[in-house]
């Protein structure tokens, strides 16, 4: 399927900024959520013809098609699109990582944790010697 270079360029660009992409498996739909231009068949074919290549991984679920860039897809668009190497998709940035939370001395006092220690749930319920509705309960 022959599809004009105009429209390569803005899904190859969609894919490389994003890093993933999703296409619904929907042939007569004249135009696709997130791309301007393109058609969704276009956008089909064009992840089909990446993924025989080994660019992207696809991942097929309720119609839909999950497309997520591999590193020889980010080498490939990179010299298609010419951009330099400093550019990376949005999914291969590493995000800050946050600080620690510091401990209060309440908490180092309690045991630790964070959290309240395990009080026993229903245990309560079935030491009170009134049973219940279940097997051998209730007189």
């Amino acid at each position: 399927m022959f599809i004009p270079k105009d429209k390569r360029i803005a899904v190859f660009s969609y894919l490389f900024k994003e890093g993933v992409l999703v296409v619904k498996k929907d042939t007569r739909s004249q135009t696709h959520p997130q791309i301007e231009g393109p058609t969704n068949l276009e956008v089909l074919m064009l992840v089909k013809s990446l993924e025989s290549k080994g660019f992207v991984r696809v991942t097929f679920s309720w119609q839909y098609n999950y497309v997520y860039l591999t590193d020889a897809g980010i080498e490939y668009l990179r010299s298609y699109l010419a951009l330099p190497a400093e550019i990376v998709p949005l999914t291969h940035r590493h995000q800050p990582t946050r600080p620690a939370m510091r401990e209060s001395e309440d908490d180092k006092a309690a045991g630790g944790g964070g959290r309240p220690a395990f009080r026993g749930g229903d245990r309560e319920y079935r030491g009170r010697g009134e049973g219940g509705f279940g097997r051998g309960g209730g007189v």
